[in-house]
């Protein structure tokens, strides 16, 4: 059994960051201040710190013929639950950095992938497997 993760970003505004993880992504917000704010990401710590001032860079590496964002974050979803959550962001009208599809057709380690960044800048990529036991790391 997998235990969760702690992940803290900057996010340059709490508001923006609630409308975005807590409604839009479905993340239940727990403990919170006036400079942080935890949510529960798919059953991992996330929080997100104020920092007015951020300028994100962005940068991007190659991968499957895309211009992968770097650094990302995101979380691995069963396939039903991945779908789900490209017809919410799709019914948002969230800007894909990289639109809903399926890379590494026929090889190991296919997967179901796409990448759009938060109000702040952050880049975020959420994946999903038919069998992420047998393909997580598949090689």
């Amino acid at each position: 059994m997998l235990t969760p993760f702690h992940l803290a970003v900057q996010v340059r505004d709490l508001d923006e960051a609630r409308g975005f993880y807590g409604d839009l992504l479905g993340c239940p917000e727990g403990r919170s201040s006036d400079t942080w704010i935890d949510f529960n990401l798919f059953g991992h710590q996330f929080v997100c710190h104020l920092n007015p001032e951020m300028t994100p860079q962005r940068h991007h590496n190659a991968v499957d013929g895309h211009g992968v964002p770097v650094p990302h974050f995101g979380v691995v979803l069963q396939m039903a639950d991945w779908e789900a959550l490209v017809d919410r962001l799709t019914g948002a009208g969230v800007r894909f950095e990289i639109e809903p599809y399926v890379r590494f057709q026929g090889q190991p380690g296919e997967q179901a992938t796409m990448f759009f960044y938060d109000p702040s800048g952050n880049a975020l990529e959420f994946k999903a497997f038919r069998d992420i036991d047998g393909q997580l790391f598949a090689t």
